[in-house]
C-alpha cells in the first residue's frame, strides 16, 4: 500500500475516469481479507456498500485488513488506510485522516452515496488506534 502522499501525487495528474481507475486499482492492492473476518462486528456502519475493517497489531504497528463489495468504495477504503497503515497506534491516533483526505476532494468527484460512510470508517480507525495506544 503506497503512502497517501504518493497516491495524491498520482491522483493530481489524472482527471475524470482515470481518477476512478486509480481508486479501483488502489482497492485491488488491499491484501485479501478472509471471509471469516467479514462479520457484523467488523462491518462499518453507514456505508452504502458493505465495508469491513479488521485491525491487527504487528511489532507495535497497526495493520488493517479491509474489504468492500463495491470496487470504488474498496478504493476509498484503501485510500483511508494509506494514511494510517503499519504505523504505531499512538501515531495513528494523532493523524487527522479527514485532513489527509481533503486534497482528494472526494465529495466533489464522487457521489454522496460513495462517501457517506467515510467519517464512520475514519472514526473506527481512530477509536481502534486510541484503544491500542492506551493499552501500551
Amino acid at each position: 500500500m503506497p503512502p497517501i502522499e504518493d497516491v495524491f501525487d498520482e491522483f493530481e495528474l489524472l482527471d475524470g475516469e482515470d481518477r476512478y481507475r486509480l481508486l479501483i486499482d488502489l482497492g485491488r492492492q488491499l491484501e485479501p481479507m478472509p471471509d471469516a473476518l467479514k462479520t457484523d462486528a467488523t462491518k462499518v456502519r453507514g456505508c452504502s456498500a458493505s465495508v469491513w475493517v479488521y485491525p491487527t497489531v504487528e511489532d507495535g504497528r497497526l495493520h488493517f485488513l479491509a474489504d468492500s463489495n463495491a470496487a470504488i468504495t474498496k478504493g476509498i477504503v484503501a485510500l483511508v488506510l494509506s494514511a494510517v497503515q503499519d504505523k504505531p497506534a499512538a501515531e495513528v491516533a494523532g493523524i487527522d485522516v479527514t485532513e489527509a483526505l481533503a486534497p482528494f476532494e472526494l465529495r466533489k468527484h464522487l457521489s454522496a452515496n460513495r462517501t457517506q460512510g467515510v467519517p464512520n470508517m475514519i472514526a473506527l480507525v481512530r477509536e481502534t488506534a486510541e484503544r491500542y495506544a492506551a493499552a501500551t
